[in-house]
């Protein structure tokens, strides 16, 4: 009896961690889980390739940075927004650039990084611009 008590708060608390990081995509503690807890890797090159209009090398070291490849990956700020995606496109954006929906897709993430770069002008917007020696 010990031991199926011992086993199902192990369960539990598992389930709980599981949880709270979106089975891998998110980091830290997230409330909930925009691109769901599925991991999905991309190949980050072929991604970057899809728009021509950025520095390919910049393209790749940014998603490399912010998402590791994985189009689900998601990253819960202290402001109360999200990062989402390939690219970590944050929450504040997705309503322009994805009628309000979180873009966990290739396509949809694309469109919005695509949209933020050329806002900015350049990978400015992303904070691993300096990292990748990005940021001009």
């Amino acid at each position: 009896m010990k031991l199926l008590l011992l086993i199902l708060s192990v369960c539990a608390l598992l389930s709980v961690a599981l949880a709270s990081t979106c089975g891998g995509n998110c980091p830290k503690d997230c409330p909930s889980c925009p691109c769901g807890n599925t991991v999905q890797k991309t190949d980050i090159t072929q991604a970057c390739q899809q728009y021509k209009g950025w520095n390919q090398k910049c393209c790749e070291c940014i998603a490399q940075h912010e998402s590791g490849g994985d189009l689900h990956a998601a990253h819960y700020n202290t402001d109360g927004s999200y990062d989402v995606g390939l690219w970590q496109i944050n929450s504040v954006h997705f309503k322009s650039c994805n009628g309000g929906q979180a873009p966990c897709d290739l396509a949809s993430n694309l469109k919005c990084a695509i949209a933020v770069y050329n806002e900015g002008k350049n990978f400015g917007p992303w904070t691993t611009c300096g990292p990748c020696n990005c940021c001009h």
